[in-house]
């Protein structure tokens, strides 16, 4: 049995007179760049059945050809974990993720992540594209984080909702408590994120070797001592929202890596919940949108901050 999978694809208008390089990396943004540069060198892309160089520009009706590795099956056990699903249909389910929960197996958590849930829930029938430890899964949010995350259960789905999120068309609408008063009903946070120059297990504002970050953020509810904000992601940088907030001065609550390494309300982590998740259905070509509700913890404390 061959190890490897036929990728066929066709070049539309809007691809006309692009580079075969920068369309694959376009068009696949879950494979590395690198890994389509040693494609195209060891001449394995084919164009209309002739080897094509990285530089070769393509025409509308172009169909493109190559091969890549098979996904292997996950190797990760399968738990009734009895998960929060908030939609489901034959090509992706959106989830509720609690707090706690880590999205995929890394060192440490092998069990009881939410990767290891969804394969026993969909029988193992999920996108291969991201390998073993991490099937079906497009994009993920903190361990501590709560709300909504889509899964793929196929390789298609997966990839038109990577290009998605590359493209930044998905709506990604966050609630959160900061510490402190903040000064403007609504603002902009911009900087490039980047791993911490002397922390690596830490990101901040990275100037040098950052990616693009931009968070917008509107006031919901003061209460001196903290303010209740919506938080909207243009990228989706990791702990974006935890660093942009930390760096105006206003760390999320409970938040002790980038905020005080007090907190006095004994919170579990950060108080911050991906309430909105919004996209154009890979299948239906319809705009759909999905809110998780503020998980008990979150309205607690709202209730606390009130009195």
């Amino acid at each position: 049995m061959s190890d490897s999978e036929n990728v066929w694809l066709k070049a539309e208008e809007q691809d006309e007179n692009q580079r075969i390089d920068k369309y694959l990396a376009r068009v696949m943004p879950e494979i590395s760049r690198s890994y389509f540069q040693k494609l195209l060198k060891d001449g394995g892309v084919f164009i209309g059945g002739k080897v094509a160089k990285a530089s070769d520009r393509l025409q509308c009706g172009d169909e493109i050809y190559f091969q890549m590795p098979k996904s292997r099956e996950p190797d990760i056990e399968p738990e009734d974990l009895s998960l929060d699903i908030l939609y489901e249909d034959p090509y992706l389910l959106v989830i509720n993720k609690p707090k706690g929960m880590v999205v995929h197996p890394c060192p440490g958590h092998y069990s009881g992540t939410l990767v290891n849930g969804v394969l026993f829930h969909c029988k193992g029938q999920l996108s291969g594209i991201n390998g073993v430890l991490r099937p079906g899964i497009v994009h993920r949010i903190d361990k501590d984080t709560t709300g909504a995350l889509v899964v793929c259960k196929d390789d298609q789905t997966h990839r038109n909702l990577a290009v998605q999120l590359a493209e930044h068309t998905i709506t990604r609408r966050y609630r959160a408590i900061v510490t402190g008063n903040l000064s403007a009903d609504e603002g902009t946070v911009e900087g490039p994120i980047g791993r911490h120059p002397v922390d690596r297990k830490k990101m901040s504002i990275n100037f040098k070797n950052g990616k693009d970050a931009v968070t917008h953020y509107r006031v919901l509810e003061r209460f001196g001592k903290a303010t209740y904000i919506e938080c909207r992601l243009e990228t989706g940088r990791t702990h974006q929202i935890r660093v942009h907030l930390s760096s105006i001065g206003h760390p999320l609550l409970g938040d002790t890596v980038y905020g005080s390494s007090k907190n006095p309300y004994e919170l579990q982590g950060q108080t911050l919940h991906a309430m909105v998740l919004g996209f154009t259905h890979p299948y239906y070509e319809k705009y759909v949108e999905f809110e998780a509700p503020l998980p008990e913890y979150f309205q607690k404390m709202l209730e606390k901050l009130r009195k």
